[in-house]
Order: C-alpha cells, then sequence, then structure tokens
C-alpha cells in the first residue's frame, strides 16, 4: 500500500510538470508533445525502475544512422551516452546545438557517445534526403539515428524537444533535462559519469561557446511572442475577418489593424490542419510581433521548385534588421523545406509588424517562431 502511495504521488507530480511546459505539437502516436523552452531536470532513473528495461536499447529501431555506423547498446557499454532529441526545424534545439558540438569534441576521448536521435514534428522532416541536407547544414557533426516513424520516441517515453537523457557506462538513464538553459549543470552531469567511468583528467573547466545565427540565444528580456502555427488546428490569434475556412481555397483580407500577436492572411489561400498554401501570386501573410528574431518554418510543395518572397517590416523593406535568409530590401526564396530566418532586428525592439508576400503560388507555410 504504501508503494502505491508513493507511485500515485510521483504520477501526479510527474502530471503537473508535463501541464506546466510549453504546448508544442501532435505527433508521433503520442496524444500531446512539448517544445519548451527550459525547464530543470528531473533525475530519469525511476523511469527505468518502473519501465523495468533499458531505454538504450530503443536506438537499434532507427530507420537510419548519419555520421556513424549503427550503434547498439552493447557497443555503447562502458561509455557514457547524451541522447539528444530534436527535429531539425525547432529553433529551441538550434541554441542548445553549440553545446551539444562542444561536449561531444571536449569529452569524447574520455568516453562521452553523444548521440542526436532525429524525431520529426513535420511530414516533411521524415525525408532522409531533408535530414541528411540539414544535417550538414547545421554542423551536427556527431552521430544521429534517424527516428522517422518515433520507435525511439517512443522507447524514451519522451515528450519534447529539446530533450536530453544522461546514461552511464551500464546503460542507466541517471538524468534528463528538456528545453534550452541549464548547461553548466549539464556539463557537471557529464563529468559526474566520466568519473564514475573511471575516466581521469577531466577537469573543472567548462565549455564555451561563441553562438551566432539561428544559434544565437533568444533575447528573452523582449521576447513577448511565442511560436504559433498556421494551420488551423494548433493556430491561435488568427484575425481574418471570416475565421478560418477549413481545407479549401478561401479569399482572406487582414483587418485593417492587428493586436500583438494576431496574425491574418489575405488573398486566396488554402489553411489545412497543419499549414496553409497561397493559391495566387502576391498571397500574403501578416503578423503583429514583439520578439529581436522572426522565423518561418516553410517550404515548396514539390520538391525541386522555388518561389520567391519579399518581406517588409512596418511597411519599409527591412534593412539592418533582415534575417540570414533575406536581404536589406527582403527579397529572399524558399528552396527547401526548413525553418527560415526572416527577422533579425539590430535597434530598439517594440510591436513590429511583419508582412511576406509570395510572389507565386507552390510554397506550404507551417510555423512561426521567435526569439
Amino acid at each position: 500500500m504504501k508503494t502505491n502511495r508513493l507511485l500515485a504521488s510521483f504520477w501526479f507530480t510527474t502530471a503537473i510538470g508535463l501541464l506546466n511546459a510549453s504546448f508544442g505539437a501532435e505527433a508521433k502516436g503520442q496524444p500531446i508533445t512539448f517544445k519548451v523552452t527550459q525547464v530543470s531536470s528531473v533525475h530519469g532513473s525511476i523511469f527505468r525502475w518502473i519501465a523495468g528495461q533499458s531505454e538504450l536499447e530503443s536506438v537499434e529501431r532507427a530507420d537510419e544512422w548519419l555520421n556513424s555506423p549503427p550503434l547498439t547498446p552493447a557497443a555503447l557499454r562502458g561509455k557514457v551516452v547524451l541522447v539528444s532529441f530534436w527535429t531539425y526545424t525547432c529553433i529551441n534545439w538550434m541554441r542548445a546545438q553549440p553545446y551539444l558540438r562542444a561536449w561531444s569534441e571536449k569529452y569524447k576521448s574520455q568516453g562521452l557517445v553523444v548521440i542526436g536521435v532525429h524525431s520529426p514534428e513535420f511530414r516533411f522532416e521524415k525525408s532522409i534526403d531533408n535530414v541528411r541536407r540539414e544535417v550538414k547544414a547545421l554542423g551536427v557533426d556527431y552521430p544521429v539515428a534517424v527516428d522517422s516513424e518515433g520507435a525511439i520516441w517512443s522507447g524514451f517515453n519522451n515528450n519534447y524537444w529539446p530533450a536530453f537523457y544522461f546514461i552511464d557506462a551500464q546503460g542507466n538513464v541517471r538524468d534528463q533535462h528538456f528545453g534550452e538553459g541549464s548547461y553548466e549543470q549539464s556539463e557537471m552531469i557529464i563529468k559526474r559519469l566520466l568519473a564514475e567511468a573511471g575516466a581521469e583528467g577531466i577537469g573543472p573547466d567548462l565549455v564555451s561557446v561563441d553562438a551566432r545565427g539561428l544559434e544565437a540565444a533568444a533575447d528573452k528580456a523582449n521576447l513577448k511572442s511565442r511560436e504559433n502555427y498556421v494551420g488551423y488546428k494548433r493556430t491561435q490569434g488568427f484575425a481574418s475577418p471570416g475565421g478560418a475556412v477549413r481545407n479549401k481555397p478561401h479569399l482572406y483580407d487582414a483587418p485593417a489593424q492587428l493586436r500583438l500577436n494576431e496574425w491574418a492572411l489575405s488573398g486566396d489561400w488554402t489553411m489545412g490542419s497543419d499549414g496553409a498554401s497561397p493559391k495566387e501570386p502576391n498571397a500574403n501573410i501578416t503578423y503583429r510581433f514583439h520578439a529581436r528574431d522572426l522565423h518561418l518554418v516553410m517550404g515548396p510543395a514539390s520538391p525541386g521548385t522555388s518561389v520567391k518572397f519579399r518581406v517588409l517590416i512596418d511597411g519599409q523593406p527591412p534593412g539592418g534588421s533582415h534575417g540570414l535568409d533575406v536581404d536589406e530590401q527582403g527579397n529572399g526564396t524558399v528552396s527547401e523545406q526548413r525553418l527560415f530566418q526572416l527577422i533579425r532586428q539590430q535597434g530598439p525592439i517594440t510591436d513590429r509588424q511583419f508582412e511576406i508576400t509570395f510572389l507565386a503560388p507552390g510554397v506550404e507555410v507551417f510555423c512561426f517562431t521567435f526569439g
């Protein structure tokens, strides 16, 4: 009876923790999944005790391995393993990536193996060609287990991007962390597990990273806009008069004014459950936001094609506030299915009105993120 009360208390506490995480997406057979910017580490060994098996065994169910031959629990025995769940359009993971890269480089010779488990959120992230391209483009140089059907995700009972699982030399999950942040704490866990495994000369120093571009830390002091999806299933703040018309072409208008974190379509669009597609040239999206950075997950509707677009901020070309994927005049091209950085402001951060116009149809738009 006492054991049952302890378990009930544990699961209740865990459930409360999940409800406090920010909502992300439904995927991989889980009722809900989450993207998080920062959540405190939770000790993981009790999960293995209840399940009665090692989560690490699920890596043998990877669809494919990149940067490495297939890794097995037997081959990893004696190594300290950091399993990082990621998906290549997740800006929260991108901002953690400099630390993963640095830890892999610094501690590899002392017995650390970093494994990036790529579990997709959007359907196009299941494309192995897309994953290979982004592994190279994003500088992921450690082993990657491609988990397109979510077998490893389910094996770890994971619900987050990014998520870190710290596994000792005997294959036991000893700690876990969800979201960005707590990098010093995570590195100290790595050091402790390496020391337990007999590594010598670890030293007290922690890694130092120079994060730039998409990997730069968010400007939290000025971040008043949150991730928002373009599809009707999960969007918030959609302000076009009449609301969303589901799964068929519709001529939308934008209201004369948008309030902070409202957005609207203009022109002929089809809004699906997870995204929207323009059906004529010069269709656009407007978004009232407050953040240093604005990103948009999008891509061509047909692989191998491209669509030009133009970005304005408060009705003007972005100039010095342009992102990596547009020029100072706001011009850019969608030729790949990925996250695009469209705005990175240099001056004071205030409420701004963003507008993107697609010069032709043939593009799919999925999600806004900010930083």
